[in-house]
């Protein structure tokens, strides 16, 4: 391979666009990440868990956003080298914010969740 070739790949460039305003909300948090790839691997991930897909797995969200393998998915959510803990505290100051000190009430419906339960087999 051409040496400039070669060194024209690995330069910093922008993280791909998405949808605008998943590429919004995913901006705020974009100094959190080291590699722009892994801050492109958290926009997809965001746009997986609104797509309408039966099935949320990291296989369905790479093939539904164009990721060309949901291995890279995969290593940025065990092997990435991001804070969950800056990640949350962001999250919660963004949501303070947009509260603008209003009290709220959150209610967590798990009507829909199938249990774990044994039947008794007939």
């Amino acid at each position: 391979m051409d040496t400039e070739l070669q060194i024209l790949k690995h330069l910093a460039r922008d993280a791909q666009p998405t949808v605008s305003f998943i590429d919004e909300y995913c901006s705020v948090y974009k100094d959190l990440f080291p590699e722009v790839r892994s801050y492109e691997c958290f926009k997809y991930l965001h746009l997986g868990i609104i797509a309408p897909l039966k099935r949320k797995s990291l296989p369905e969200i790479a093939r539904v956003t164009g990721v060309n393998s949901a291995q890279s998915l995969h290593h940025f959510l065990a092997k990435s080298p991001w804070s969950v803990i800056e990640i949350r505290e962001r999250r919660l100051l963004k949501t303070l914010i947009a509260l603008k000190g209003k009290k709220i009430t959150v209610i967590i419906d798990e009507t829909g969740d199938r249990k774990k339960e044994k039947k008794p087999i007939m």
